[in-house]
C-alpha cells in the first residue's frame, strides 16, 4: 500500500465565505420584503461563480418557502393533439420545420382524453392539461375542449389546464367559461432574441395571448427556454418580462 497522503485542500478564505452567503441572503431579504430585483441583480445571479452555488441555492429557497412551502404539485399532461403545426418554433419536434420522428394526430377522442384525467387523478396529480400542437385551437378542437372539460371538473377532483397555442379574448373567455382553470402558453425567450427562433408568429403574440388569458381570468403556466443561443441578459429580460404577469 503507498504511504502517500493527500494533499489537503487549500482552506476558503473566511472573508469570501462571509461575504457571498451574506449578500445572496441579503438580497433574500430585501426581495421578501417587497424588493423588485432589477437587471443588473438579474445578471449578477446569473454570472455568479460555481462557489457561490450553494448559498445562492439556499437563499433562493428562502423566497421559494415563502409563497410556495416545502411541497410540490404533481401535474400530468396529456398530448391531446400532436405534430403537423404550421408554425416554425425551431426549439419545437412538433413544428413545421421539423424532421423529428414524432407520433401525429388529430384531437384525441372525449373518451381517451378523459381516460387520461382519470389516470391523473389516480396517481394523485393536482392539475391536468390537455396540450394541443397548432397556431391555435380551430372549431373543432374547442368544440373537444369545451365537452370534455365540464365532464373532468364533475368526475375527479383536478384543475384543468390547456396549452392552447395564441389565444384572443373571445377564445380565452370561451375557455374560462367552460370550466379552464389555467393556460400554459410560454415567453421563451426575450423580445430582442425571439426572431432568431421563430417567424410564423411575434413575441407581441405572444405576450397579447398571456394578457388575453389573464384578462379572462384564467391562472398562467409561462417560463422559457435557454441554451438556444441567447445572452444572459436576454434570459433576464424573460424573466422580467413574465414578472409582469
Amino acid at each position: 500500500m503507498s504511504d502517500r497522503t493527500l494533499p489537503h485542500p487549500e482552506p476558503t478564505p473566511p472573508a469570501l465565505l462571509t461575504s457571498t452567503f451574506s449578500n445572496w441572503h441579503s438580497l433574500a431579504e430585501r426581495v421578501l420584503a417587497g424588493h423588485s430585483i432589477s437587471p443588473a441583480e438579474g445578471l449578477h445571479i446569473l454570472q455568479s461563480s460555481d462557489d457561490e452555488l450553494l448559498d445562492l441555492l439556499a437563499a433562493a429557497y428562502r423566497i421559494r418557502r415563502r409563497w410556495f412551502g416545502r411541497g410540490v404539485d404533481l401535474n400530468f399532461l396529456i398530448n391531446a393533439k400532436s405534430g403537423a403545426c404550421s408554425e416554425d418554433c425551431a426549439y419545437c419536434s412538433q413544428s413545421g420545420v421539423s424532421s423529428a420522428a414524432i407520433p401525429k394526430y388529430g384531437m384525441l377522442p372525449d373518451e381517451e382524453i378523459r381516460a387520461g384525467a382519470k389516470a391523473a387523478c389516480a396517481r394523485g396529480a393536482k392539475t391536468y392539461c390537455i396540450a394541443t400542437s397548432g397556431r391555435a385551437l380551430g372549431q373543432r378542437d374547442m368544440d373537444t375542449i369545451r365537452r370534455v372539460v365540464p365532464e373532468i371538473k364533475r368526475c375527479y377532483a383536478l384543475a384543468v389546464c390547456v396549452s392552447p397555442g395564441l389565444l384572443n379574448a373571445e377564445t380565452a373567455k370561451q375557455l374560462k367559461a367552460c370550466g379552464v382553470d389555467r393556460v400554459n402558453h410560454n415567453l421563451n425567450t426575450s423580445e430582442r432574441f425571439y426572431p432568431t427562433i421563430c417567424s410564423t408568429h411575434s413575441y407581441n403574440d405572444r405576450l397579447a395571448t398571456l394578457r388575453a388569458a389573464r384578462e379572462a381570468g384564467l391562472s398562467l403556466c409561462s417560463g422559457g427556454i435557454v441554451v438556444m443561443g441567447e445572452e444572459a441578459a436576454d434570459v433576464v429580460d424573460l424573466a422580467l418580462k413574465l414578472r409582469e404577469f
